[in-house]
């Protein structure tokens, strides 16, 4: 499981759409959902219900969330422990 690959779950979770997560993320949408299978793959779960209109979290997808946004937010903090105060 990378960063990346969890910057791509919330950014789809939140946007609920591969397009507009990879708009928002800027990359192509290819790489995103690929990233998003290795990830369902890895995790041996379904975090998203794909429709035509687009992605909504699927249970395993909403209790990942939180954690996969509490990590990302560790990550985002961890600068300011070197920091000199």
């Amino acid at each position: 499981m990378s960063l990346t690959q969890l910057r791509y779950f919330v950014a789809v979770a939140e946007e609920g759409s591969v397009s507009r997560a990879a708009r928002r993320c800027f990359v192509s949408q290819p790489p995103m959902s690929r990233q998003l299978r290795a990830l369902e793959d890895e995790l041996s779960a379904r975090l998203f219900a794909r429709t035509p209109s687009g992605m909504t979290l699927s249970s395993e997808g909403a209790r990942f969330l939180a954690h996969a946004r509490r990590i990302l937010q560790l990550v985002d903090e961890a600068p300011a422990v070197v920091r000199p105060d």
